[in-house]
């Protein structure tokens, strides 16, 4: 089977992000972020789907978080709508319910790679601590569920799925988020799957 990839160049006043990758991967990844926490989150969303993925990103931090949050958001959206293509034989469906210490995070049968953008988010955590890089400068600052909304939302809207995330409990917000992305990379990859049992597109449509 040939493999499913992507590379992505989005460049704006704001920010400038690049992305590379491959759905039908190994879970490896290289991803050169400002925000090494969200870069974490990143490299762990690869490694559970088993996506290889490159992403270098640069935005204007000293603005706040959205523009880069927003915007990695919708190159990576937009990189698994070209690697899917014509989206033949795909399972269509996905989810997870995945642990992370007493955490534990549900996205369930909620992945539907369906061509309608749809976002339900049922997450509240306090205010994550952040280390930003500015140039050679090292600051704080603060990442709410609201800004992690907008990171999916912008996701889901550039890929053309719909997608449920529901936080089921959990006292940490570290291992809270860690459960999403976690959650979230092995949803997409069922989705994403090829069954070699169907045929076309699966849809009674014949289009997604």
């Amino acid at each position: 089977m040939t493999k499913r990839t992507a590379t992505i160049d989005r460049l704006t006043k704001e920010t400038s992000i690049k992305v590379d990758l491959t759905i039908d991967g190994a879970g490896k990844s290289r991803i050169k972020y400002p925000l090494p926490f969200l870069g974490h989150m990143l490299t762990l969303f690869a490694k559970h789907g088993l996506f290889d993925l490159k992403l270098a990103a640069k935005g204007d931090l000293e603005v706040d978080l959205h523009h880069l949050v927003e915007d990695t958001g919708l190159a990576l959206g937009e990189a698994f709508a070209k690697a899917l293509g014509k989206k033949l034989k795909i399972e269509r469906y996905g989810h997870a319910i995945v642990p992370m210490d007493e955490s534990l995070a549900e996205v369930k049968a909620a992945i539907d790679i369906s061509g309608r953008p749809h976002f339900t988010f049922k997450a509240k955590f306090p205010k994550e601590l952040l280390y930003a890089e500015i140039g050679k400068t090292r600051v704080k600052l603060s990442l709410d569920d609201e800004m992690l909304r907008e990171f999916f939302e912008a996701f889901v809207y550039k890929a053309g799925i719909s997608l449920h995330i529901d936080l089921v409990r959990g006292k940490n917000t570290h291992h809270k988020i860690e459960a999403i992305f976690k959650a979230f990379g092995v949803a997409l990859m069922r989705a994403c799957a090829v069954n070699p049992r169907k045929k076309g597109v699966p849809s009674t449509k014949g289009v997604l």
